[in-house]
């Protein structure tokens, strides 16, 4: 433990860039003050060394240990347990270069957050079903953690729109009645008015929900407020978007000229689906449209800006879809997408000048079935 005096100006410079939490990487315990006891006024954190302030210390070196024992550089702000562990428990785990690496990450973090100006502000939307139960969703600190560094959450408070309990199978039509209805009342009354008295100025969607919900959540979304839709990813579980990796490849395609039947758009993103799926349903004379990803799968959208070219298709192929069928046609979709794209489909669509659509679903025991129409 610390032998020498550390001046308060620099004790006080490290509580500031640590933002009043432990710097041990995963564990950020806010260390000001003790709330669950009501007490606001105590300070429970520890003044950790990165290089001992002694030669025989935990990290200690016969010439650094006197030049960085008082260097705002060379100490970390910690909880009581983080601080005995890498002085006492677990030296040998943890060497100097690891120490300042964990330093350099939590105090870059608080210089972003810090950083954002009110503008950047969103506001948390999560839908789902049993949010309380659903680890994916259930996580502030995992959503919370998505966002930067292009905004940050408005507060604490999140809002919820959560699918109801219901006797209803979804493969039965009332279930889907019950499901939407549910989903615009609880969105009228926690986002639209708050919208309109521009309480919200901007919102950060979090949605993992059956297709159709997801679809009329865009709708309801649609240009009302500014908006950023986030993904849930599977290998490694997150709702951060990465920065690399390759583009995904859409592909359209466009029904002959002769076909007569009903008209549809093919959604294959996250899953394969074949004709003969939406032919079983519509018949064979059905005009397929289409828009793809090369290669698809469950975990296949990384990127922004794959969702963003997703969007431009999207908008494209609706404009084109009317064109080539007229303005009175009902457009049949058929989606298997990741969530985020999803919800895409109903905030690109345009309620003054699009198609109607009849939205499906992919039912483990029935196939693709019908649920609601839009508007």
């Amino acid at each position: 433990m610390s032998k020498s005096s550390i001046p308060q100006k620099v004790q006080s410079a490290l509580w500031a860039r640590a933002a009043g939490r432990c710097q041990y990487r995963g564990c950020n315990t806010d260390l000001v003050g003790d709330l669950v006891a009501g007490r606001q006024d105590g300070i429970f954190g520890f003044i950790a060394h990165i290089v001992a302030d002694v030669e025989g210390g935990p990290r200690g070196d016969p010439i650094r240990s006197t030049q960085l024992a008082r260097s705002l550089e060379n100490l970390m702000l910690m909880c009581a347990r983080h601080h005995k562990l890498i002085d006492l428990d677990a030296v040998a785990d943890h060497p100097e270069s690891v120490l300042l690496t964990m330093k350099a990450e939590h105090e870059g973090r608080i210089a972003i957050v810090a950083g954002i100006d009110e503008d950047r502000a969103s506001h948390v939307i999560r839908f789902g079903a049993s949010i309380c139960d659903n680890e994916a969703l259930v996580s502030t600190q995992a959503i919370f953690s998505a966002m930067p560094p292009d905004r940050h959450p408005a507060s604490g408070q999140r809002l919820d729109l959560e699918m109801v309990g219901c006797a209803f199978r979804d493969n039965e039509p009332a279930y889907w009645t019950v499901q939407r209805e549910n989903l615009r009342r609880q969105f009228e009354a926690k986002v639209r008015g708050r919208v309109e008295r521009q309480e919200i100025r901007h919102l950060s969607v979090f949605a993992l929900a059956p297709q159709p919900l997801l679809i009329e959540l865009g709708r309801l979304l649609c240009d009302i407020v500014p908006a950023v839709v986030h993904q849930r990813h599977r290998e490694p579980a997150s709702w951060r978007w990465a920065s690399d990796g390759p583009p995904i490849t859409f592909q359209v395609t466009e029904p002959d000229i002769g076909l007569s039947g009903s008209v549809a758009l093919k959604l294959g993103v996250s899953a394969t689906v074949t004709d003969a799926r939406l032919q079983a349903v519509l018949g064979d004379e059905a005009a397929i449209w289409s828009l793809c990803a090369d290669q698809p799968h469950n975990d296949v959208l990384r990127r922004a800006d794959d969702q963003a070219a997703f969007r431009r298709e999207l908008r494209r192929l609706y404009d084109r879809i009317k064109a080539r069928h007229g303005e009175g046609t009902l457009l049949h979709v058929f989606p298997a997408l990741p969530a985020s794209l999803a919800v895409e489909v109903g905030r690109v669509w345009m309620p003054k000048s699009d198609l109607s659509l009849r939205l499906y679903d992919n039912n483990r025991s029935h196939g693709f079935i019908r649920t609601f129409d839009i508007p």
